[in-house]
């Protein structure tokens, strides 16, 4: 099936510092995940600690830092994010993928705006 990557801007909504990230797409994800280099460069602050499940089963802590600002093509959503060692790669997870009512179209390895909603996110609220 091959993996999905995307071009995504992060940004600090509360000081306007942003970055480029090439992330993987990663449906088993919940959350972002992004390095502790990224965090402090955006000086995004730690809002909480959260016990995650690794892809291995096991358990590890990790920084939520927040709020982040991301961009992928024309659709922006904010979220707090985890925070992995320096240099990890950048991750989007269900939280982003839910926001942004993007599906992951593993053919064309590329995300897409869902079709029922090709100009802008669309919610449900029943």
């Amino acid at each position: 099936m091959g993996e999905v990557r995307t071009k995504a801007t992060i940004a600090n909504p509360l000081t306007g510092e942003k970055l480029e990230l090439d992330a993987l797409v990663d449906t088993g994800a919940v959350m972002p995940l992004i390095g502790r280099d990224i965090a402090n460069k955006l000086a995004l602050a730690t809002v909480r600690r959260a016990i995650v499940t690794l892809a291995d089963d096991s358990n590890q802590e990790m920084d939520v830092v927040g709020p982040a600002r991301f961009e992928i093509g024309d659709r922006v959503a904010h979220t707090d994010c985890l925070v992995g060692p320096d240099l990890v790669e950048p991750l989007i997870g269900q939280v982003l993928l839910e926001s942004l009512d993007l599906i992951v179209d593993c053919p064309r390895k590329q995300l897409l705006p869902r079709p029922e909603s090709p100009a802008y996110p669309s919610y449900k609220l029943k």
